[in-house]
């Protein structure tokens, strides 16, 4: 690196931007961090042990402007006026993992969707893991990458990436990606432009080329068109529960099969992870494992015994015979959709936030099925009991997790569930939606 190209501004000191600095002090860059919020005690120690100048509860703009390069959180779009001031100067803006990347010598499968990525990265983690792959867990999910480049090198890593990283991701090529899904989520960061948040999505292929290769839901419209219209020249891996024909993975007669290296067969009853939406998420994970050639008795034994995230179709206990489950991570419509559609018993739906342009007409048919009471726990619920006042007969709202478990408790009989899917964010009333899951566990807890 030339003396001329060492300084580095790094905006937002949490998981990802703590990584990124630990990383640059390291590579030899001048560092500095600045987060307009408060830098938690432990970010904030770290910082000061590797002797990295940072400030908090402001952004220094004359000093940041300064800069050679920054990498700023996923959470900062790149509309806000200090990024379009450093972009005009003609200066590089880039995530963590465009950052990092640059670093690390290991291989990546890099995972996105609009849903399910994080049981996918945490599944696929778990059985290269099992297999004695030397992995690293990093994007959206476990500890920072850079961090971990930084640190601890290893032969492949897993990464979650949301639309936001990948925004920021130029050079940057994935061994293997992954496209699970793209349904509408976000879309007040796209303008309400879907294609918008599609290009985001498909960032994930850029750079890729007949090396590498991209596993992709054919029974997914949008993706299926794309990948039409697209033509990416890349190993293709389509997987499908409805279609056998042309797919690398598929499921027939209640087995799945995979063909990459010999055919690989396992039943669905055996999955770990029940429901449609997980048999996807393991087709592709299944998928990922055969093209490394991991051995078909570690696959088998990695899907039968996975266990999934906190937050996600968790269940926390049973009061009465009524039963409690916690999918706070359930921030958009199409997740809270494979939450109800798994649903067997009457449901007490738990849902509200902050609304990032949810149609939730989708999800009328599931609700007039499956739901006999709705809890709205957001700040403003118009929009929910607009949707859904024709659908049940008891809708109530709730400022609280513990107010919201009261109402389930009582709304709810023996042999009925009560499910917190929120389909929405988290930041009206919680810090984000692992505070929110909690709250309800303890809430649960406490009755």
């Amino acid at each position: 690196m030339s003396a001329e190209q060492k300084h580095i501004a790094i905006l937002g000191a949490g998981e990802s931007g703590v990584g990124s600095a630990i990383l640059a002090k390291k590579m030899g860059w001048n560092v500095f961090v600045s987060d307009r919020g408060v830098i938690k005690d432990r970010y904030k120690k770290d910082l000061q042990d590797h002797g990295i100048e940072f400030e908090e509860g402001k952004h220094s703009e004359e000093r940041i402007l300064t800069a050679d390069k920054i990498v700023k959180s996923p959470g900062i779009p790149s509309t806000v006026p200090l990024i379009q001031d450093f972009l005009a100067l003609g200066k590089k803006v880039e995530s963590e993992i465009e950052f990092a990347h640059r670093y690390s010598k290991a291989k990546t499968i890099c995972i996105t969707g609009s849903n399910g990525k994080t049981t996918t990265t945490l599944l696929t983690h778990h059985i290269l893991k099992k297999a004695g792959i030397k992995v690293g867990l990093a994007g959206n999910v476990g500890h920072s990458y850079a961090k971990q480049v930084a640190e601890e090198e290893v032969d492949w890593y897993v990464l979650e990436l949301s639309s936001f990283q990948l925004e920021e991701m130029f050079e940057f090529k994935a061994d293997i990606a992954m496209l699970l899904n793209i349904t509408p989520d976000h879309l007040d960061r796209y303008e309400y432009d879907m294609q918008k948040y599609v290009d985001a999505k498909f960032r994930i292929i850029q750079n890729q080329t007949q090396a590498e290769w991209l596993i992709y839901n054919a029974d997914d419209p949008i993706l299926a068109k794309e990948i039409e219209k697209r033509k990416p020249a890349v190993q293709l891996a389509p997987f499908s529960i409805q279609q056998t024909e042309g797919m690398t993975a598929f499921v027939e007669a209640g087995k799945i099969n995979i063909n990459i290296h010999n055919n690989f067969s396992m039943s669905i009853h055996e999955l770990a992870l029940k429901g449609k939406h997980n048999t996807q998420n393991s087709l592709a994970s299944g998928i990922a494992s055969r093209i490394l050639e991991i051995r078909k008795e570690s696959l088998r034994e990695s899907l039968s015994d996975f266990v999934n995230v906190e937050h996600r179709m968790e269940f926390v206990a049973k009061v009465h015979g009524i039963e409690f489950i916690n999918d706070s991570k359930a921030t958009n419509v199409n997740s809270t959709w494979f939450a109800l559609e798994s649903m067997e018993k009457p449901t007490v739906w738990i849902v509200g936030g902050v609304d990032k342009g949810n149609d939730y007409s989708e999800l009328v048919d599931l609700v007039k099925d499956k739901v006999k009471a709705i809890i709205c726990l957001g700040d403003s619920n118009a929009k929910i009991i607009d949707t859904f006042s024709d659908c049940v007969e008891t809708i109530v709202e709730a400022k609280s997790a513990m107010e919201a478990v009261a109402y389930g408790y009582r709304l709810a009989q023996k042999d009925e569930t009560v499910l917190l899917s929120p389909a929405c964010a988290s930041f009206d009333l919680f810090e984000n939606y692992e505070d929110r899951g909690n709250q309800f566990k303890q809430a649960v807890r406490s009755l």
